[in-house]
């Protein structure tokens, strides 16, 4: 199959406690108490090495994702930026938001592009829509036993940058941030991931779902990179495809002003030099 669109994503998430009561019978009712109860679990879990949640104890507060048309010639590929945008909004729906990432991913039957997609954001949005019994049929029935959404050596359906760059584990695994300081792109500036429970909070959901698209961003940088190094896509193709991300930061500086943050980062990290 060849795929008409990326779908560059990401999640942002909280821990959900409500299963606590029934992981360890621990039955405080504080949010507070469950979260240090969940951390004490894993730290249990892990010998001490790591409180981070698994996969299951994540509730997703915000996805974001990229959407590029891939146009095809021979062997190699353009992209034409279509929309950056996010769901998950004040008084959200965890359930309606997966819906919609999960019936629109259906519509639009992409290649699917993330950063550690494969070991966090698709578990994390598979575990989640069992718990609120949301289908993704595709997501399983589509393609072949080598080439699908679940073959892991498949990046043309699923291209998770961590794996890939790694060599699926052959080297170190580093962070989306590591990549970006060295081929000068914004990365991290302002928000981590760490901050986004106690912005959530706080009630600063906006402020979150810009985060994650500045991190969508990001990812498809180092994309359009690798498809760079690969070849599939020409030196002029690489650079038409940059340029349509700066073209939709300058017209959206307005209403989105946090582009213009990733900008100005990204001029700083790349001596204003942003083609090759």
């Amino acid at each position: 199959m060849q795929h008409q669109s990326l779908f560059v994503f990401d999640i942002e998430t909280v821990p959900d406690t409500d299963a606590v009561p029934n992981l360890t019978g621990f039955d405080n009712p504080g949010v507070d108490e469950r979260r240090a109860e969940l951390e004490r679990y894993h730290l249990e879990k892990t010998g001490g090495k790591n409180a981070f949640p698994r996969q299951p104890f994540h509730r997703v507060v915000a996805i974001s994702f990229l959407e590029a048309e891939i146009e095809r010639s021979g062997n190699q590929e353009a992209y034409l930026l279509r929309e950056l945008r996010s769901g998950g909004e004040a008084g959200f729906d965890e359930k309606k938001l997966l819906e919609g990432f999960f019936g629109y991913f259906e519509r639009l039957k992409p290649r699917l592009v993330s950063f550690n997609g494969r070991g966090f954001d698709l578990p994390v949005l598979k575990y989640r829509a069992m718990v609120h019994g949301v289908a993704a049929p595709w997501l399983y029935d589509a393609g072949d036993k080598w080439n699908s959404y679940t073959q892991r050596y498949s990046p043309d359906w699923h291209c998770d940058l961590l794996d890939v760059l790694s060599d699926f584990g052959a080297s170190a695994r580093v962070s989306l941030d590591e990549v970006c300081s060295v081929m000068g792109f914004p990365g991290k500036f302002g928000v981590s991931g760490g901050d986004v429970t106690a912005m959530i909070d706080d009630g600063r959901i906006d402020e979150v779902r810009h985060y994650c698209e500045t991190d969508v961003l990001n990812t498809y940088l180092v994309y359009l990179r690798l498809m760079r190094h690969k070849g599939t896509i020409p030196v002029d193709g690489y650079n038409a495809a940059v340029a349509d991300i700066v073209s939709l930061i300058e017209s959206e500086a307005t209403a989105r002003p946090y582009l213009n943050e990733f900008m100005t980062a990204w001029g700083q990290a790349s001596n204003n030099t942003f083609t090759l």
